[in-house]
């Protein structure tokens, strides 16, 4: 698989519909993931959006944890993520003190779990 290119998740319509489908969670971040439409997916593409609520701290730490979760789904996802899904990786307050290898560890880990959850094995049983 090569290297895929990222578009922003920008409309709350499309944030909602990643809130419906696989979600993740570590200490340092929640991965929420789902199929982009038809309509609007892309090849050779993903779209991700990033959040954090108030929970994380005010706007200083929100956005200081958007910069980590940024730094660590650039550095992740172009090789792993899968073209035409849309990601969603959720701030937690451990996002803003956890190491930048341990972030890297639980996105992988949020990740490769989603995508079995995505995509569940099928032929088991068929014909």
């Amino acid at each position: 698989m090569g290297k895929l290119l990222a578009d922003r998740l920008k409309k709350r319509a499309d944030f909602l519909r990643a809130q419906k489908g696989v979600r993740r969670s570590s200490a340092g971040l929640t991965l929420e993931i789902c199929a982009t439409p038809d309509t609007i997916g892309r090849d050779g593409h993903f779209r991700l959006g990033f959040t954090a609520s108030r929970k994380v701290g005010g706007a200083v730490e929100r956005n200081r944890a958007k910069r980590r979760l940024r730094a660590v789904a650039q550095a992740i996802l172009p090789l792993q993520a899968r073209e035409r899904t849309d990601y969603v990786l959720i701030a937690r307050p451990a996002t803003l003190t956890r190491p930048y290898a341990e972030l890297m560890k639980d996105l992988a880990s949020c990740l490769a779990a989603a995508h079995l959850k995505l995509t569940p094995l099928t032929g088991a049983g068929e014909p």
